[in-house]
């Protein structure tokens, strides 16, 4: 029997999840992906609905995100989702559609 990684298992419990509760574990793991990259505290306040470049986020950087939620969400994220509206929420309801999909 093959053991479950910790991405496989992370993914089979977020699939599980109901949306709602989806939605709010996706927007967690993204918050705290970009707090590190924006070199916040996990005490700061995050605005969701600006954009991230506004916030300081460079492409570089917004690359390293969207390869590290890739492989712990086991999706591909196309770029245009990041560039054409560039929120955390908007990234949010695409990352909770892409799971419930797959």
């Amino acid at each position: 029997m093959r053991r479950m990684s910790p991405v496989d298992s992370t993914i089979q419990r977020l699939r599980e999840l109901p949306r709602s509760e989806l939605t709010e574990e996706i927007e967690t793991i993204v918050l705290k992906k970009f707090k590190v990259v924006l070199l916040m505290d996990d005490s700061e306040d995050l605005p969701v609905d600006i954009s991230y470049f506004d916030l300081g986020l460079t492409s570089l950087r917004l690359t390293e995100i969207r390869q590290s939620l890739e492989q712990l969400l086991d999706l591909s994220i196309n770029v245009n989702v990041l560039f054409n509206e560039p929120t955390i929420t908007h990234l949010v309801d695409h990352l909770t559609q892409a799971v419930q999909e797959a």
